[in-house]
């Protein structure tokens, strides 16, 4: 359930809150949520819940790129930009 708090805030801090809502087309309240949620992510690492998650997009990418030589795909990609 959604709680309210007020959060004043100066100047500075409303206009980088406005900033970031038209940044990501969206309220200036919902985009201070989401500057909370990455803070906090990065000061305290990301939510076990998330775990299970990231390991499978994880895993779906090491299947993707299985048996991909990398060298061999530079190598080509450099190729195509010096038009060879």
């Amino acid at each position: 359930m959604p709680k309210r708090i007020t959060v004043a805030l100066d100047d500075n801090a409303l206009t980088a809150a406005q900033d970031l809502a038209h940044q990501y087309d969206c309220s200036t309240a919902e985009a201070i949520r989401r500057a909370i949620m990455r803070h906090r992510e990065t000061v305290l690492g990301q939510p076990e819940a998330g775990c299970p998650e990231r390991v499978r997009h994880l895993k779906n990418l090491f299947d993707l790129f299985e048996g991909n030589d990398a060298e061999e795909e530079v190598r080509r990609l450099k190729e195509q930009d010096e038009g060879f």
